[in-house]
């Protein structure tokens, strides 16, 4: 498994750094990664979702440590050559309030699939049975 694809929205808050999507072999994309200012420095947030209880759950995540590495390692890389090359014309502002709009691209948006041909049971370049 290779990562083909790190695309970093940085953002300007304390702790959250940016959101980050990635690529997987050029066809499994994960969104909305976190880069998050610790005490010990920087580390990444896999996507989490709320539950009814409160409390948050990973969406996705690597199933051992050196795959979580191997995905750390790139993500920061490519968050401090974004930093770096001052590439970046304006920062995500997170909504503070319900409505707010974003400074900037929405931070991990996925990318639109594909129409889907007649037939291909909704799935791109996949035949219909």
């Amino acid at each position: 498994m290779e990562i083909t694809d790190v695309r970093v929205f940085p953002v300007d808050e304390e702790k959250l750094k940016a959101y980050v999507t990635i690529v997987f072999d050029r066809c499994f994309m994960v969104s909305d990664i976190k880069v998050i200012a610790g005490q010990s420095g920087l580390f990444i947030s896999m996507p989490s979702k709320r539950r009814k209880n409160g409390a948050f759950r990973d969406v996705a995540h690597p199933l051992n440590s050196d795959t979580r590495r191997m995905i750390e390692e790139k993500v920061l890389a490519k968050y401090e050559e974004v930093l770096a090359a001052g590439s970046v014309a304006r920062r995500i502002r997170r909504p503070r309030e319900a409505g707010a709009e974003l400074d900037g691209p929405p931070s991990g948006a996925a990318q639109p699939l594909p129409e889907t041909p007649a037939g291909s049971g909704g799935r791109p370049g996949h035949p219909g049975i």
